[in-house]
């Protein structure tokens, strides 16, 4: 197993965790090389806040960027980031995003990688095959703050 996917297991327990519980199956994790800063997971549902992301809480977990952090902070998440969250990573300084997967939703990875940001995305399937079997099972949810959706249904 690679590092990447050893460490990217943290970002999917998170999202399973938050499945779990009731929420969107989103988590996260993030690295100042080989220190483990922060896990989180998207907690939308369960503190009933429209802000409270995968990648936000990984931060709130986190605590406050040091400016020795620039440039060795790796980010693991099982979604691609939205928007805010890739706003988020630009400004906490991130330098390398690892993505579960891309192909459920994907709209910052450009404004990402124009900001420096390094993006690898694994396809990991598994994650492909939860997020498509929850959504299909949650669209309200899900599309609940998504602009201009396309449902499947």
């Amino acid at each position: 197993m690679s590092l990447h996917n050893e460490r990217y297991q943290i970002a999917l327990d998170q999202a399973l965790t938050g499945r779990d519980e009731g929420g969107i199956p989103i988590g996260g994790a993030l690295f100042l090389g080989d220190t483990l800063l922060g896990q989180g997971r998207n907690r939308r549902v369960q503190e009933d806040s429209p802000i409270i992301h995968g990648e936000i809480d990984v931060f709130r977990a986190a605590g406050r960027p040091q400016r020795s952090w620039q440039g060795n902070l790796t980010l693991y998440t099982t979604l691609s980031p939205c928007i805010m969250c890739a706003g988020a990573s630009m400004i906490y300084g991130i330098s390398t995003v690892v993505i579960g997967e891309n192909r459920t939703f994907e709209a910052s990875e450009a404004i990402m990688r124009s900001s420096g940001i390094e993006i690898i995305v694994l396809d990991d399937l598994p994650t492909l095959s939860m997020f498509t079997e929850w959504t299909a099972a949650n669209q309200e949810l899900w599309f609940e703050d998504i602009p201009n959706p396309r449902r499947t249904t």
